[in-house]
């Protein structure tokens, strides 16, 4: 992941949500690591779908993508697409930046 995929412009108006959003990230992949172990493919396509909803909503293009993907290889069946795209959900919210315009 390149430094620019760690940094997030978002705009200043939506600074006050920004936490929140965060937060409810931290979540989802709580929820999504549940679910992996749980081989729960339907819970999974659910939170992808969700995720590819809202990434885009706040300017989270990466999650967006993350969201698609694992959307996708929940459907599919794909256990190590899977786990590859939780870990990086995982690395990247752990190094994401956010600057506010």
């Amino acid at each position: 992941m390149s430094s620019e995929e760690l940094t997030v412009k978002v705009a200043k108006d939506l600074e006050d949500l920004i936490p929140t959003f965060m937060k409810n990230r931290n979540k989802e992949l709580e929820a999504l690591r549940v679910a992996l172990a749980a081989q729960d493919f339907e819970q999974l396509r659910q939170l992808g779908h969700r995720m590819k909803g809202v990434g885009n909503s706040y300017g989270f293009a990466q999650v967006s993508l993350l969201g698609r993907r694992i959307e996708e290889g929940a459907r599919s069946g794909d256990r190590a697409a899977l786990e590859s795209c939780v870990a990086e959900y995982r690395d990247y919210l752990a190094k994401v930046q956010v600057v506010y315009e």
